[in-house]
C-alpha cells in the first residue's frame, strides 16, 4: 500500500526526504537508501505503507523493555527495509529485502489497534526492522492508540531525524534504542551509518520522558574491548543517568559474521561489571542463561525484586508500589 510520505521538501528537480538523518535526495522515480521511499511525479511516497511483514505477541521484556510494564505483552509489528547495512543483523531477512520479494499484509492502523486490544496486549510495538522505515503508518497507529490508552514502543537504531521525532514524540510512550558501539568508525564499517545521531536522539528521547533503555550487542573483537564498555558507560550516566537500564547482549555468529564466534560469557559479565561499578543501576545480560543476569535488584540493597527467566517474569514485588520490598528504596520501573 503506498501513501504519501511526510517530512520532505524540494531541490531543485529532485526531493529530499527528512525521516532519518541519510536525508537522501531522491531524483524524479527512484527510491532512497532504505528502498521503501519513493519520489514518483514530484511526491515521496511511502511504498510499505501498512505492509506487516511480521506480527507476534511478545512478552514486553522481549523488546528487551524490563522496566516497562514488566510481565505484560505487546504486539509485535514488523514491516520491510531498513536506513543501515549492519553485517551482523539478525533479521536482515526482512531488514535488507526489497519489498517485492517478501510476503506482505495488509494491516491498517485501525486494525492493528484492535488486534492489540483483542489479545489483551498492554501496548504495541514496531520492531523486526526499523521503525521509522514505515514511519507515517506507525505514526498513525500511535496516534490511535493514545485514544484507546495502548501504549506505544520503538525498538529502534535511534537515525531518526529531530523533525521525525518531535511528530512521533508526543505520541510514543517507550523505546529501546540499540547503541550498537562508540566510534564512528565501527558505525562506518558494520552499519554504513553515523554514532552521533544515535547518541543524540538517546538523549533527546530521555529529555522528553519516553520511557528509555538502551541494548548493546557485544561483538567480538569489534565494539567489546574496555575503552568500548568504558565509553558507552561513561556516555550513560553523563548524558541521560545511571537509572536507564542498560543491556548487554551476547552476539552470535549472523549474516555476513558468522566466521565470528559468539561473545565469551566473560566479556559480558565483564562489561556488567565496569557498568556497575560506574554506578548504573540496572544492568542487564541477554542472550545468555547466566544465573540472575535478567533479574532487576534493587540498586540501594541489592534485593532481587523482578526475577525473570528468559523473557518470563517469574516474581514481580515492585508491580505495585514501586518500591524495595526490603529497604523500601524507589525503583526506576514503571507499570
Amino acid at each position: 500500500m503506498r501513501k504519501e510520505a511526510i517530512l520532505y521538501d524540494k531541490v531543485g528537480k529532485a526531493l529530499n526526504c527528512k525521516i532519518c538523518e541519510r536525508r537522501c535526495i531522491l531524483s524524479p522515480g527512484k527510491t532512497g537508501f532504505c528502498q521503501m521511499r519513493e519520489n514518483t511525479y514530484g511526491k515521496i511516497y511511502s511504498l510499505n505503507y501498512a505492509a506487516v511483514s511480521s506480527a507476534a505477541v511478545d512478552p514486553i521484556e522481549k523488546k528487551p523493555l524490563y522496566h516497562f510494564y514488566p510481565g505484560s505483552m505487546v504486539f509485535s509489528l514488523g514491516s520491510v527495509g531498513c536506513n543501515f547495512r549492519c553485517q551482523h543483523c539478525q533479521n536482515w531477512g526482512i531488514s535488507q529485502a526489497e519489498l517485492k520479494n517478501i510476503p506482505t499484509r495488509e494491516m491498517p492502523p485501525e486494525d492493528a489497534i484492535r488486534i492489540t486490544k483483542e489479545y489483551g496486549c498492554k501496548s504495541i510495538a514496531w520492531t523486526y526492522n526499523e521503525p521509522t522505515m514505515w514511519f507515517e503508518y506507525t505514526l498513525d497507529s500511535a496516534k490511535i492508540a493514545k485514544k484507546e490508552d495502548i501504549k506505544t514502543v520503538y525498538v529502534t537504531n535511534g537515525y531518526m531525524t529531530e523533525e521525525s521525532f518531535q511528530q512521533i514524540e508526543p505520541f510514543l510512550d517507550a523505546a529501546n534504542i540499540d547503541l550498537k558501539g562508540m566510534s564512528e568508525k565501527f558505525y562506518h564499517d558494520l552499519c554504513e551509518a553515523r554514532l552521533q545521531p544515535v547518541l543524540d536522539n538517546i538523549v533527546r528521547m530521555h529529555d522528553a520522558n519516553i520511557h528509555i533503555e538502551v541494548t548493546n550487542l557485544m561483538i567480538p573483537g569489534y565494539n567489546d574491548s574496555e575503552e568500548d564498555i568504558r565509553s558507552l558507560v561513561k556516555f550513560m550516566a553523563d548524558e541521560v543517568g545511571v537509572e536507564v537500564p542498560l543491556h548487554f547482549t551476547r552476539f552470535f555468529p549472523q549474516y555476513h559474521m558468522q566466521q565470528l564466534p559468539p561473545t565469551e560469557i566473560k566479556f559480558l559479565e565483564k562489561a556488567h561489571g565496569i557498568a556497575k561499578d560506574a554506578g548504573m543501576k540496572y544492568v542487564y545480560i541477554g542472550n545468555v542463561p547466566t544465573v540472575g543476569g535478567e533479574h532487576t535488584y534493587c540498586p540501594e540493597c541489592g534485593e532481587p525484586v523482578i526475577k525473570r527467566d528468559g523473557f518470563s517474569v517469574l516474581n514481580d514485588q515492585v508491580l505495585k508500589n514501586h518500591k524495595c520490598p526490603k529497604c523500601k528504596a524507589k525503583l526506576d520501573i514503571i507499570s
